[in-house]
């Protein structure tokens, strides 16, 4: 099938009397709560559980095999090849099957903030509460802007329809299909609304590199004098709290673009953590949660309506959806001028990296291929101590490029705008977990906004003996005993094997990179 073919099937069902085109936030939550799909929550939020699959399925996603894009996909376990003969099965069979529904839901909008390089999308919903999810978490155009509006991109998303492995050629009963050349996106089995923000990820991660700008799974935010900061991390480590600061406006808090303009959200809402949310901890995301937001296997109260975000009874990854104008601190349009300073965060739940160090730009590209922090006991079965993740850029389940295109991209950046890179470690102190205790938040919100306000880069430091990282000495409002990770160590011979065997850690994971500058693997990762 052609990609002619594939638009003509794709035309015929978008002039069905059972579409339902652009409808409203109030329009869309009426469908949810009739259709049995969601209730409300006392704030008004549409609260929708999504099954068994209440998050990501890494092992049903694949990208079609296409001759204007292999030769440039990093094909591996993260991008899976399958052919367009299945692709052109599965397609077919879901567009008839979404045919005979009697609604279907359309939304139209945007992926990058900035006019000169954004991906106009289109969202093709069974559920209508997926519908309010792409329309919270996607840009949203103007009534102007709708007019002219072309598809670069069409998800077509039918949870309800399940693959036949045997038949269909898959590996379950769920698939999320990518094909460039075709330009759709085909997700099927799965109720997991993430899903549908993370393929228009992978996809701007593929597309933007090639224009010449460096797509981020980071978080932004600017100060009033204009200095842009990033902040790049994996689940856990503090990225959505650490760059949500009432003295600097938030840019986003999850995509970025870097292009020769400056840095811009590629969303138009966020996609946030609610386990164990609270105002007190975290206002801005608690706040955010009104009328229209989505929320995502969050335990709520039958009478009362109220949620329960410390319940993980359904799952760990509950979450919520809303529009960046949600938070009162934004800059809108989500756009703004280059970094001045990068923060890789990770929490190190072996508790020997420093909760702050400055890197040299080879030390910052070793450290973003690593990608580094740790999976905690507890959080998955049969982990019952910490163990290392590596996810290259901190992000590569989204990564369709080898990963040494975004590194190389980033270097350039760092090199062209003199940005300055820190590494921060909000995981233990002390010990690791189960003996330290957790880096104190406090400590390291005044840390990191010392370095945002450039009051680390002249100061004295000391090398770590291991890792060959730069600690400063001192740090005013954070105890000096807490800088160097050793100190902080009552047994300091157990601190020098923890720090060896995750050093070692490192230099495994690194071999899997192949051709990668020397100058990088000599001057960038652990010294001893």
């Amino acid at each position: 099938m052609n990609s002619v073919e594939i638009t003509n099937e794709l035309k015929e069902l978008l002039k069905g009397e059972n579409i339902l085109e652009q409808l409203s936030v109030p329009q869309l939550t009426e469908k949810a709560t009739s259709r049995g799909e969601a209730i409300l929550t006392v704030d008004g939020a549409v609260r929708a559980v999504t099954g068994k699959y209440t998050g990501r399925s890494p092992k049903d996603k694949y990208m079609v095999e296409e001759d204007s894009s292999k030769d440039k996909i990093d094909w591996g376990k993260v991008n899976r090849p399958i052919s367009s003969d299945i692709f052109d099965s599965l397609y077919t069979k879901v567009i008839n099957y979404l045919k005979e529904k009697e609604e279907l839901f359309v939304f139209k909008g945007f992926a990058g903030a900035d006019p000169s390089s954004r991906l106009a999308i289109r969202v093709v919903n069974e559920y209508a509460w997926h519908n309010l999810f792409a329309h919270q978490l996607f840009i949203r155009p103007t009534e102007e802007e709708l007019e002219t509006h072309e598809a670069d991109f069409t998800i077509v998303s039918a949870p309800t329809f399940k693959a036949d492995p045997a038949v269909d050629g898959t590996d379950s009963e769920t698939f999320i299909i990518v094909s460039l050349e075709k330009r759709i996106i085909l997700i099927g089995g799965t109720e997991y609304a993430g899903e549908m923000k993370k393929s228009i990820f992978s996809i701007m991660n593929y597309l933007l590199p090639q224009q010449g700008i460096l797509s981020m799974h980071c978080s932004a935010n600017v100060g009033e004098a204009g200095d842009v900061a990033l902040f790049f991390g994996l689940s856990g480590t503090g990225k959505t709290t650490l760059s949500a600061d009432a003295d600097r406006k938030l840019i986003g808090d999850d995509e970025h673009g870097w292009s020769d303009n400056g840095v811009f959200n590629i969303e138009g809402g966020c996609y946030a953590k609610t386990i164990n949310l609270s105002k007190e901890k975290e206002p801005e995301i608690y706040n955010a949660i009104s009328f229209g937001t989505v929320l995502e296997n969050v335990v709520v109260d039958e009478e009362t309506r109220i949620p329960n975000y410390d319940d993980v009874s359904l799952t760990e990854n509950t979450r919520v959806a809303y529009p960046i104008q949600n938070i009162e601190n934004i800059v809108d349009p989500s756009v703004a001028g280059h970094p001045k300073t990068i923060i890789f965060l990770t929490a190190d739940a072996f508790g020997v990296l420093p909760p702050i160090s400055k890197l040299s730009k080879e030390q910052a590209m070793y450290h973003f291929l690593s990608g580094f922090t740790s999976k905690l006991a507890g959080t998955e079965r049969g982990v019952t101590s910490p163990e290392p993740v590596f996810s290259t850029c901190f992000g590569s389940p989204f990564l369709p490029l080898p990963a040494t295109v975004y590194a190389e991209m980033l270097g350039n950046k760092i090199d062209e705008h003199e940005v300055n890179v820190f590494l921060v470690n909000t995981g233990w102190t002390g010990g690791e977990y189960g003996v330290g205790n957790r880096m104190k938040l406090s400590y390291t919100r005044t840390m990191v906004r010392a370095a945002i306000d450039g009051k680390l880069n002249n100061v004295f430091t000391e090398k770590d003996a291991i890792f060959g990282l730069e600690m400063p000495v001192a740090i005013e409002g954070v105890p000096t005993e807490v800088l160097n990770p050793r100190n902080a160590w009552e047994d300091k011979e157990a601190y020098d094997q923890k720090a060896s065997a995750l050093a070692g850690m490192f230099r495994e994971n690194f071999k899997k990179f192949g051709v990668v500058s020397e100058d990088i693997v000599k001057n960038g990762g652990p010294i001893a």
